[in-house]
């Protein structure tokens, strides 16, 4: 398997932990979200909240097919790409997917100041983050390999995480990038 997709709430942490684990495998990384913008022009909040999430959705799924063609790509998927049952099945099958599963509190605690994401722009986003969570904690384990605990981590112990994941199925070697556990790299 050529791409690593990591899937969970917004605010767990796809993104940095994307980066750094392309970085310590030495591949390629790609957010969905910024592919989005990439295509439709701009920002996805103002493309939102002028066509629906209906069309927002149609465009991430198009472009989520084409990025899991890639190869040796770590993507870091938006937050409801696994609304749809074609996204999910895409994901499971063209991709090995990890969920950075991570609290509401915790993702409260780490999005409390952020003005980017259109779906907790509401009056209450605490309880909009429990009820994505409830509605999307199936979805993602649905087509996820791995689920790790993302919790109070560093984003580095996270990589870390999922380097040893990675490396105790098989899928990478742990010579290309070792995980905490490889013998000789404990301070790394």
């Amino acid at each position: 398997m050529t791409v690593i997709a990591l899937v969970g709430m917004p605010g767990s942490g796809k993104s940095s932990v994307g980066r750094q684990l392309a970085r310590r495998l030495g591949w390629a990384f790609a957010d969905a979200d910024s592919e989005v913008e990439r295509q439709i022009g701009g920002a996805i909040r103002a493309y939102f909240e002028q066509h629906g999430e209906a069309a927002f959705r149609d465009i991430e799924q198009t472009v989520l097919a084409r990025l899991l063609e890639r190869d040796r790509l770590i993507l870091a998927t938006g937050g409801g790409a696994v609304l749809r049952e074609a996204n999910r099945r895409l994901l499971a099958s063209r991709a090995e997917v990890v969920y950075l599963r991570s609290t509401p509190e915790e993702l409260m605690r780490r999005l409390r100041h952020d003005t980017h994401r259109p779906l907790l722009q509401v009056g209450d986003p605490m309880r909009k983050l429990r009820e994505l969570y409830e509605q999307r904690d199936r979805l993602y384990r649905e087509c996820a390999r791995f689920v790790i605990e993302t919790g109070r981590p560093s984003v580095k112990l996270l990589c870390g995480m999922i380097l040893m994941q990675l490396e105790l199925a098989g899928l990478v070697d742990p010579a290309e990038a070792p995980s905490p556990l490889t013998p000789g790299r404990a301070g790394d």
